[in-house]
C-alpha cells in the first residue's frame, strides 16, 4: 500500500523550485496558484533567500503550492495511478495539500485557506516572541517531563527520537540550559510556537473562513495529524485542519496508522526529505521515496506502480489501529 506525504513548514530551502519550473505545465500551475495566493510563488521558489521564505506568510503558501503542482506532474494523464494511492497525509500545513490531493478541497480552496492561515499565524506569532526546538534522542518520558517542566508544549511528536518543543523564547532558553539527558537540541527556523495555545487567534480566523467552504468526500482517505484517524468526510478533514493550528501534531500516531493499514511504500512530495527521513526511523521495513526534482518523475511513477493498491476501505473517521 502506498501513502503520499506532504511536508510542513521548515522543509523549504532557497531555490528548491528552480528545476521544476523547467516544465511548462508546472510553471503554468505555479503561476495560477500564485494568482490565487496573491503572491509571486515563482520568485519565492527560485530567487528569494532563506530569510524571505522563512516568513510564515510566505512559507506556507509556497509549500502547499509546491506539493499541489508536483502531484499534478506525478499523476498527469494517469488517473489509474492516482487512484491506486492508499492514503495521504501532510505534516502541519502539509495537511492542506493532502486534503486537496485527496479531493476533499479544490486546489484553489486550499490556496486561499493557506494564504489566510499563513497571515493569521504570522500575526499571532508577532504578539509574543516564540519559537520551536527539536529534541533529538533521550528517553521519551524524560523528554516530555522536561518540556512540561519548562511550561513548553510538545507541539510535534514525530516518533522515535524526535519531539519538538514550542513556547516563548525565554522558556526555550531555560530549556536549553537544562536539556534532558542524552538529548540534543536543535532550534528550528520557524517564526512562532506553532500548534500551541499561542496560535488560538489564528484558529479563530480560519474557523470563520472554513464555515463558508464547500467540501467534498475525499477520493483518497486522509490520515489526520490530530490522532492518526483515517478520515474521508470533507467537512471533518477541514475541521481537523483548522483546530490543528493550535493543537500538537501527532505524526507518531499517523505513522502507527500507516503501519496498521499495511503500508509498503511512502512517497514524499517536494521539498522532500524531512518526512522520509522520519519514516526511515519510524516505519522500519517500509520503502521510501523523496521526490525532490523532476528528473526523478519516471522513477517515482515506477514506485507508485510498485506500491499502489487503491484507497484503504475504511469508514470516515474510523481509527484503524487496535
Amino acid at each position: 500500500m502506498l501513502v503520499i506525504l506532504a511536508p510542513g513548514q521548515g522543509a523549504q530551502s532557497p531555490g528548491f523550485l528552480e528545476p521544476w519550473l523547467q516544465s511548462p505545465s508546472y510553471a503554468d500551475r505555479l503561476r495560477w496558484l500564485s494568482a490565487v495566493a496573491e503572491m509571486d510563488l515563482v520568485h519565492y521558489g527560485t530567487q528569494a533567500d532563506a530569510d524571505a521564505i522563512r516568513d510564515t506568510s510566505v512559507a506556507q503558501p509556497l509549500l502547499v503550492a509546491s506539493a499541489l503542482a508536483s502531484v499534478a506532474e506525478l499523476f498527469d494523464g494517469q488517473p489509474d495511478a492516482a487512484a491506486s494511492v492508499g492514503a495521504v497525509s501532510g505534516h502541519s500545513v502539509g495537511e492542506l495539500a493532502a486534503a486537496a490531493a485527496a479531493g476533499a478541497l479544490t486546489d484553489e480552496q486550499a490556496m486561499v485557506l493557506v494564504r489566510e492561515r499563513g497571515k493569521a499565524m504570522a500575526k499571532a506569532a508577532a504578539t509574543t516572541p516564540t519559537s520551536m526546538t527539536a529534541v533529538l534522542g533521550g528517553d521519551r518520558d524524560e523528554v516530555l517531563a522536561a518540556i512540561d517542566k519548562h511550561g513548553l508544549t510538545a507541539a510535534n511528536d514525530n516518533g522515535p527520537g524526535q519531539i519538538v518543543a514550542a513556547g516563548t523564547v525565554d522558556q526555550l532558553a531555560a530549556f536549553a540550559e537544562a536539556p534532558p539527558e542524552r538529548a540534543r537540541l536543535a532550534p528550528l527556523s520557524v517564526a512562532g510556537a506553532f500548534h500551541t495555545h499561542h496560535m488560538e487567534p489564528a484558529v479563530d480566523v480560519l474557523a470563520g473562513l472554513a464555515g463558508a467552504v464547500t467540501t467534498h468526500e475525499a477520493r483518497t482517505p486522509v490520515i489526520s495529524n490530530r490522532d492518526g484517524q483515517v478520515v474521508t468526510d470533507g467537512a471533518d478533514v477541514l475541521g481537523r485542519i483548522v483546530s490543528q493550528i493550535g493543537s500538537p501534531v501527532r505524526w507518531d500516531l499517523c505513522m502507527q496508522t500507516m503501519l496498521d493499514l499495511g503500508v509498503t511504500g511512502v512517497l514524499e512530495l517536494p521539498p522532500a526529505g524531512t518526512l522520509t527521513g522520519i519514516a526511515r526511523r519510524g516505519l522500519k521495513g517500509v520503502a521510501t521515496f523523496a521526490l525532490k526534482t523532476p528528473d526523478q518523475l519516471d522513477e517515482a511513477r515506477a514506485f507508485v506502480a510498485e506500491h499502489g493498491t487503491g484507497p484503504v476501505p475504511s469508514p470516515s473517521s474510523e481509527k484503524v489501529s487496535a
